[in-house]
């Protein structure tokens, strides 16, 4: 329990003092009628029924006092909430051989329409975030719980140019730990920058590809930093393995689904592949993703909650006087 206005609890010593000057009050009122009696003009002494009701209701405007008082201090309540967290990167291959139709209408396609089904399943705890690649890997959206960014940056996404998996794996890392994760050296080999990528095993990477690598480096190397951060990969391998032919610029392009390579992915990063063969299947994919549930403080202000304990207990106390002796107190 913690309070916002802490100085607000000096309006109690308030109370003792009211409580005083109630009781002075009762003394005098309870002298007058002493005096009446002497007269003859009531009758002596008081019934022990009449004495518990009229301490009743100052009591209770007294105690409606107190919580007033204690909720003008801004109380806030620490409780656990359980919570569905993590941060998921949608890393598209944008090469030219997803404009292929062997999965309906075409693979870009459909793998844009079952992540925009997927954004609008997630929670808000869930950051998604938007990586495009293909000879180069680029952040289109950084991970955000605005899922109308997210959604527009699926919209902006079109085929073209070749395939480098391992920059999108590589910029889809950047994205998650929040630094650079170079590929550097004569011989390509992978390197992160800075001391420790640190953990993140709430994290997932999507990777809607057909796994054709046409650019160097191995992506396996990029693999293997992912799974020393944790990072999970999914890849979704979108096309068929025996391909297809396209038709750009008049000329011919075969193209066809390598699923040893993203299988191996996979592996790698104790994720898991999936040959999503229409968009269905391809949809039913994003159910099996692992996120964490954690657990945050989450600080609940009480001051409304105790007002309205305060109006309770202030109209009762109202209410029973009015009804046994035609007054407020």
């Amino acid at each position: 329990m913690t309070l916002g206005w802490p100085w607000a609890l000096l309006g109690l010593l308030a109370v003792p003092v009211l409580a005083w000057w109630y009781r002075r009050l009762l003394r005098a009122r309870a002298a007058r009628r002493a005096e009446l009696a002497a007269l003859g003009l009531v009758a002596p002494g008081q019934p022990a029924t009449t004495r518990w009701r009229r301490r009743l209701p100052p009591a209770l405007l007294l105690a409606a006092l107190v919580l007033l008082l204690v909720g003008l201090a801004r109380p806030e309540a620490v409780l656990p909430e359980p919570r569905r967290e993590g941060t998921v990167i949608l890393a598209f291959d944008v090469s030219t051989s997803m404009a292929a139709t062997d999965l309906a209408p075409t693979r870009m396609e459909a793998a844009k329409s079952a992540a925009r089904a997927f954004v609008k399943r997630q929670p808000s705890t869930v950051r998604v975030g938007v990586v495009a690649f293909s000879g180069s890997g680029l952040i289109t959206e950084e991970p955000t719980a605005d899922r109308a960014r997210v959604l527009a940056a699926i919209d902006r996404l079109r085929p073209d140019g070749g395939t480098a998996l391992a920059r999108g794996l590589q910029t889809s890392l950047s994205a998650i730990v929040g630094q650079p994760v170079l590929v550097d050296g004569p011989a390509d080999t992978v390197e992160p920058t800075g001391p420790d990528l640190g953990y993140h095993g709430s994290a997932a990477v999507v990777l809607l590809s057909d796994g054709e690598n046409t650019v160097p480096p191995d992506p396996i190397d990029v693999a293997e930093i992912a799974s020393s951060a944790g990072v999970r990969v999914y890849p979704i391998g979108l096309g068929r393995p025996e391909g297809t032919v396209l038709e750009i610029g008049g000329f011919q392009l075969a193209t066809a689904l390598n699923e040893p390579l993203l299988r191996e992915i996979a592996t790698r990063t104790d994720g898991r592949y999936f040959a999503a063969a229409d968009e269905r299947e391809l949809a039913a994919v994003y159910d099996s993703i692992d996120l964490s549930w954690t657990v945050r403080e989450e600080h609940i202000e009480l001051t409304a909650l105790l007002a309205a304990a305060a109006g309770l207990l202030l109209l009762t106390g109202v209410g029973l006087s009015l009804s046994w002796f035609g007054r407020a107190v």
